[in-house]
């Protein structure tokens, strides 16, 4: 009997920017020649941090690893407001920023802990009657988007260089940190965007134990495979 050679497994990659998710998936089942490949979780393009991909079997996994909480870092940069709530929208509102401490940041941050509905923004890649969100934006189209529920654990602002604070959230999956960063720009009254996001957690899974993209197209198969994590439901199925 000839072995099976497909590695089976999960792959903590931290993803660069300028990049989808699928893009790093694809880059990755093209170089190892690998049918089965998924992530659990979508990154923005330009986000970067923790991507989990699922080799082989254990894409059978995918659904569950996609479900588990997250924690992320990033800048919300105040005073503009962008289609898209982050620094890849059009500038559709400009304002002058109020006099503000980390402390005022903070306490506005403070409200938004525990569950609350979330509307996602219209450039998201949730589809409706089959098409993405951000397809019917691009021409000027808008639909109604029902809420979600989410919930978040904590919304710190670590930093406060006017007119961008850095922050840490985390939150349950499904929420959009675009959204919450154009929410805190309402309620501060001049609006904001997301200029950078990093996703550091997911689940049990840290962005310290993910290798850089570049590393990882890099090694041949066999070094691939020594990266990869073997989680119990699959080691016992061999």
């Amino acid at each position: 009997m000839v072995k099976n050679t497909t590695p089976d497994g999960i792959l903590l990659v931290d993803k660069p920017p300028g990049m989808t998710s699928h893009d790093v998936v694809d880059a990755v089942r093209r170089k190892f020649r690998i049918k089965k490949v998924g992530h659990c979780g979508t990154l923005d393009p330009n986000a970067t941090g923790l991507l989990i991909l699922v080799l082989g079997k254990a894409t059978k996994l995918s659904e569950r690893l996609m479900g588990q909480d997250k924690v992320y870092q990033g800048s919300i940069e105040l005073g503009r407001e962008t289609n898209s709530y982050d620094v890849d929208g059009e500038t559709v509102a400009e304002s002058e920023v109020p006099d503000l401490s980390p402390e005022d940041l903070n306490k506005i941050a403070l409200t938004f802990k525990g569950d609350q509905m979330q509307t996602p923004p219209m450039v998201s890649a949730i589809k409706k009657d089959g098409v993405p969100l951000y397809k019917l934006a691009r021409k000027g189209i808008e639909v109604e988007r029902p809420a979600r529920l989410i919930h978040i654990y904590y919304f710190r602002i670590k930093d406060y260089t006017a007119p961008e604070c850095t922050f840490e959230i985390a939150c349950t999956k499904g929420t959009y940190v675009r959204s919450l960063a154009h929410d805190l720009g309402k309620q501060v009254g001049c609006g904001a965007f997301l200029k950078t996001l990093r996703r550091t957690v997911s689940g049990d899974f840290n962005i310290k134990d993910a290798r850089p993209l570049k590393d990882i197209l890099d090694m041949d198969l066999g070094e691939l495979t020594k990266c990869l994590i073997t989680p119990t439901p699959l080691a016992s199925s061999r």
